[in-house]
């Protein structure tokens, strides 16, 4: 339960933070916008680490060097997501970037990629893939859709007679 929690407080948080890089970005730009919200990060999650970690900041050990890359990743998150929004709008951008996710994670799980354990790709997983994009082509294209047009009340005109 717990993790369900966190995942949607991550949720609230990565959209609302994305909203804010975007109003943000009209101002200092994009590559701006990006060095203050993750020098912000920095600061406040190097407080964190020293008052809540018991462990050595750069004690990798036998870690595979390429995780390392992950911080490339977020400059390049904070970037993509921020134009995104700005292109999009947010609801488009996160149902996509939302998609895109999962499609990604259920490649590792299936593939048990980066040392996960591998889980198999079943038809429920498929089908729900699929509606999360149906979806999302419903939201964007709906009005196209003339199931999906609002139907509107014919219009009686009322002619005035003369006098």
């Amino acid at each position: 339960m717990i993790g369900i929690f966190f995942s949607i407080i991550a949720g609230v948080l990565i959209s609302t933070q994305n909203i804010f890089n975007t109003r943000m970005s009209m101002k200092i730009g994009s590559w701006g916008t990006t060095t203050v919200v993750l020098g912000l990060g920095l600061i406040a999650s190097l407080i964190v680490f020293f008052s809540v970690e018991n462990t050595p900041l750069f004690a990798f050990g036998d870690l595979n060097k390429i995780y390392l890359i992950s911080g490339v990743f977020g400059v390049s998150l904070v970037y993509c997501l921020m134009r995104g929004m700005a292109i999009l709008g947010p609801a488009y951008t996160v149902s996509i970037t939302m998609v895109s996710q999962l499609a990604l994670a259920s490649v590792v799980d299936t593939f048990g990629l980066f040392h996960f354990e591998a889980v198999p790709f079943t038809w429920n997983k498929a089908v729900g893939l699929s509606m999360l994009v149906g979806g999302i082509l419903v939201f964007k294209l709906g009005h196209r859709i003339p199931f999906f047009q609002e139907k509107k009340a014919p219009q009686t005109e009322y002619v005035r007679e003369a006098k």
